[in-house]
């Protein structure tokens, strides 16, 4: 495999734990009802996934890895998206891929309303829904792939930025879009855990990259004229940590103002050998998108319904189990630093 699966894999022993439940996707268990979440086997292994938008370095990753599973199994692998991650921006390619009568849909969702019925209507008509990295109300698919435990993900991230600052001080966030499932959960659960355990850090204020590099770049920008005393900022995803450092790396900010978050080793690699970030954290994309792509194999071919207890085999990523409301978790977020960085590619 290209993606790091085997190195990742060596380093688990000093991946950060996140066995904490996860929150906020507890409705219910089941679907809509429709024909695609009854079960029955198909060999219509077509699978298009739909990213909350292209030229994105994360989801041009997890793309990656969703093709290399769909390859090995013999599917046929489809990558579509908007420009910009917008919530009602990816409701034609939904409409699209049913018409077309794919066999699942891979979707990371801008909203978890927004296409909830166009959702719907492609699980009607045969098609199997499997969300990942950002998911949609829980009755609208089938199953999510969660990257990982919702809580430890926050709390890798409050953790590296309390260190980095020595515990205390103002410290910002740069999420992607207002309106996005996965950071809105992440913040509020940083909110919580910087109020219980770390009392003399503030976070002064959150602000909304949408997932563009420019818009981040600017958002940085402002947070720091805004907010003279901030000692850092935390990014939780992926365009707006590698804006932020690329800002900070040529500023009078630089080794002052602390930049942690999620983001990728390529992306990131620069800043850290720089100077600009010391530790960031992420888990794999690629194996996520691996992942995804084996479920939907699962659900399309009838070995599993999306029901809590349902087991299936995911390649070399080995044998997984549906959880509570339908939700498979890939495993624990992992700190890269100077020390580990080289030895990832992704």
């Amino acid at each position: 495999m290209t993606f790091a699966r085997k190195k990742i894999a060596g380093f688990a022993a000093v991946a950060v734990a996140a066995a904490l439940v996860l929150t906020g996707c507890a409705d219910t268990s089941g679907g809509s009802g429709g024909s695609g979440s009854e079960g029955g086997g198909s060999d219509n292994l077509s699978i298009t996934f739909l990213p909350k938008n292209l030229g994105n370095p994360y989801f041009d990753t997890s793309s990656e890895g969703g093709k290399t599973a769909v390859d090995e199994f013999g599917g046929t692998f489809a990558e579509v998206g908007p420009a910009e991650a917008t919530p009602d921006a990816q409701v034609s390619y939904i409409n699209t891929a049913t018409q077309q009568a794919v066999g699942a849909l891979v979707v990371s969702a801008n909203d978890p309303k927004a296409i909830c019925d166009a959702l719907n209507e492609a699980r009607d008509a045969g098609v199997k829904v499997v969300t990942f990295d950002s998911d949609t109300n829980p009755e609208c698919r089938d199953l999510f792939i969660n990257q990982a435990d919702s809580e430890g993900i926050a709390k890798v991230q409050v953790d590296l930025i309390a260190d980095q600052i020595g515990g205390a001080g103002e410290v910002a966030i740069l999420s992607a879009s207002a309106n996005a499932t996965n950071q809105n959960a992440w913040i509020d659960l940083m909110k919580e855990y910087v109020a219980t355990e770390y009392p003399d850090i503030t976070i002064v204020e959150t602000v909304y990259g949408d997932d563009d590099d420019q818009t981040s770049f600017d958002k940085t920008a402002a947070l720091l004229q805004s907010h003279p005393n901030l000692k850092g900022i935390i990014s939780p995803t992926t365009v707006g940590i590698a804006a932020a450092a690329r800002y900070v790396s040529t500023s009078d900010y630089k080794g002052k103002v602390a930049i942690t978050g999620l983001g990728t080793p390529n992306q990131m690699r620069e800043y850290v050998e720089d100077g600009t970030v010391t530790a960031f954290a992420l888990w794999n994309p690629a194996d996520l998108g691996y992942l995804a792509a084996f479920a939907s194999k699962a659900l399309i071919e009838g070995d599993i319904t999306g029901e809590e207890g349902d087991t299936f085999e995911a390649g070399e990523l080995g044998e997984y189990t549906v959880g509570a409301d339908g939700v498979v978790l890939l495993g624990d977020p992992f700190e890269f630093n100077a020390d580990n960085i080289g030895d990832f590619d992704f």
